[in-house]
């Protein structure tokens, strides 16, 4: 089969050390043929986010606060099984881990600065409603 595609890049010049994953295999209910039932094809992969010296002290503070609702004790587990191969679901659970942390690590977006309404859009939006109020007024069959 080969050596796995690693390191997996979290963002810059910062992965995930491969000693600090946790792998576990499964039986998967996934696609497959005759096989498949005996195979321990689906994967879990597990990172001791909260102990983990491979993150700086920031991008750590910063994904455990916001993966928070997914860690159980620190820990962020993602499962792999849509494919037959094990080893295709073992590189399908690293990319999704690399990438959730990527995503939880990344800075928070600038805020918004308000900006004001200039005076002479809003005066020709009354002006408008003004002469569209006219209009319709003078549609009114009272005179008659």
């Amino acid at each position: 089969m080969g050596r796995m595609s690693g390191p997996y890049v979290v963002r810059g010049s910062v992965s995930l050390p491969e000693a600090e994953l946790m792998w576990r295999f499964s039986r998967s209910s996934g696609p497959g043929g005759q096989h498949v039932n005996t195979s321990d094809s689906r994967v879990e992969l597990r990172f001791d986010l909260a102990a983990t010296e491979a993150l700086p002290a920031v991008w750590k503070a910063r994904a455990l606060e916001r993966l928070a609702s997914r860690l159980n004790d620190g820990v962020i587990s993602v499962r792999a099984s849509e494919h037959r191969s094990q080893w295709r679901n073992r590189e399908a659970a690293a990319v999704r881990l690399a990438a959730l942390l990527a995503e939880a690590t990344a800075p928070p977006a600038r805020p918004r600065r308000p900006t004001k309404v200039p005076r002479g859009i809003n005066e020709r939006r009354l002006r408008e409603k003004k002469r569209r109020g006219e209009t319709k007024r003078g549609r009114n069959a009272r005179d008659w």
